[in-house]
């Protein structure tokens, strides 16, 4: 196991940490190299959910060009002092490797590490396919983080919610929050805060603005600045489910992304293509580097699963989330196919959902 260590300094660390939310910008220009995927990553937002508060068909961009990145509030904003950690994170890379024995091939070995040959390929930089015993091959490569908490500090934070909420009857919905969440903070019952926002469903989105009381109610409602964003992000995770399932019992085939036969990886690409989402052919390892964390996946997003139950960190295969415990994967054994989360071998090896 071979671990590389980068720190970051302690002063640069705390500018960034303790900057202060009041002076983040709503908007962002567009610069030479941009893309839609690498944008919503870098603030924190979906694909899907960039897409439509700028009301874009397609992932075409320009320089220059200026997107909204948060729906704006009219809210009053206090501040307050408190008191936080910073953290410095420490980044660590694992490698797992294996001991070629006689009999041995790479389409064999790269089976039993459930990766495809071309990612077993170029994590060995090999440019054929001839191996020995006793040659040492790597079969996985994982960037982990280690958090420490450096001596605490004073910040000044924003504290628009509790101001919004108290003067105009209205909650401006912040990434984690659910209705069931807001409806009991302010002592509401599930229905009543759907029936106070003319809500059809629990779909909800960072930077929408709710009546939390029947003042508030009475008033004009205050709209996303999108009409059509709610709707957009459920499409577009329709139309994804949609053509994913259009596959069930196409073959497995080592580095496949074409209906003639996918691996894992090949599979979501494929199909988060044709469903509209720019991202670029690569492993499941790096697609769970890359995408969004969620402790509250939807169907559309991605669950990733380890080779080995104890070492979590190590992604050797992914699936779409389709809900209800249920996903849609291109297995080795027979193919794509829609499995279970709570069977045995996929509940154990877990590790995480993500969003794009």
């Amino acid at each position: 196991m071979k671990k590389g260590i980068a720190t970051l300094s302690a002063a640069a660390i705390l500018s960034s940490a303790f900057a202060s939310p009041a002076l983040a910008a709503n908007t962002y220009t567009v610069k030479s190299g941009d893309t839609l995927t690498k944008i919503a990553k870098n603030h924190q937002t979906t694909l899907a959910n960039l897409k439509a508060l700028n009301k874009l068909s397609s992932d075409a961009i320009f320089v220059n060009q200026t997107l909204k990145i948060a729906a704006g509030t009219n809210a009053s904003v206090t501040t307050k002092a408190s008191t936080v950690k910073a953290q410095v994170s420490i980044e660590k890379t694992s490698t797992a490797t294996y001991t070629v024995v006689a009999g041995d091939n790479l389409t064999k070995i790269a089976n039993k590490h459930h990766i495809t040959l071309g990612e077993l390929q170029s994590l060995n930089k090999l440019t054929s396919t001839v191996i020995y015993p006793g040659d040492v091959l790597t079969v996985s490569k994982t960037k982990g983080t280690t958090v420490i908490d450096l001596p605490e500090a004073k910040k000044t934070s924003t504290d628009a919610s509790s101001s919004e909420s108290n003067t105009s009857g209205l909650y401006t919905i912040k990434k984690g929050d659910t209705l069931s969440k807001i409806a009991s903070q302010f002592k509401l019952t599930l229905q009543e805060l759907k029936s106070l926002n003319q809500l059809t469903s629990d779909t909800i989105f960072t930077g929408q603005s709710l009546s939390v009381s029947q003042t508030a109610a009475s008033k004009p409602a205050a709209k996303p600045t999108n009409s059509d964003t709610v709707s957009n992000v459920d499409q577009q995770a329709n139309t994804l489910i949609a053509e994913a399932k259009k596959h069930i019992g196409t073959p497995y085939s080592w580095a496949g992304s074409s209906p003639g036969g996918f691996d894992c990886s090949g599979f979501v690409y494929y199909v988060m293509k044709k469903a509209g989402y720019s991202i670029s052919r690569t492993s499941a390892s790096t697609y769970f580097d890359l995408g969004k964390n969620t402790t509250n996946p939807s169907p559309g997003s991605l669950v990733f699963f380890a080779g080995n139950p104890a070492i979590k960190s190590i992604i050797t295969h992914m699936g779409i989330y389709l809900g209800d415990g249920q996903f849609i994967h291109a297995s080795t054994s027979k193919g794509v196919m829609i499995s279970s989360l709570s069977s045995g071998y996929y509940e154990t090896r877990l590790a995480g959902f993500k969003n794009f």
